[in-house]
């Protein structure tokens, strides 16, 4: 996968094993769950590639995280 044009291999089960323990924050946006919690993309983004959010976007992790078979989800207004 290709996050901040910098490229990253991952298998699922190495996303599940850096994101155990960790706490979700509140989700605005776009969510993925990864071992039954749902996290904000953007912070599973900054957690696996020890990036500054500010280095990438959501829908480069939105991408990363459904070719590795991980749900998604968007939030609506109201």
């Amino acid at each position: 996968m290709t996050i901040a044009r910098h490229h990253f291999y991952f298998h699922p089960s190495e996303v599940e094993q850096a994101m155990s323990g960790v706490a979700p924050e509140p989700v605005t946006g776009s969510s993925v769950d990864i071992g039954g919690v749902r996290y904000p993309v953007m912070q599973v983004g900054a957690t696996l590639t020890r990036q500054d959010r500010r280095d990438f976007n959501a829908g480069e992790v939105e991408r990363a995280m459904q070719a590795l078979g991980f749900p998604l989800h968007s939030t609506t207004a109201g």
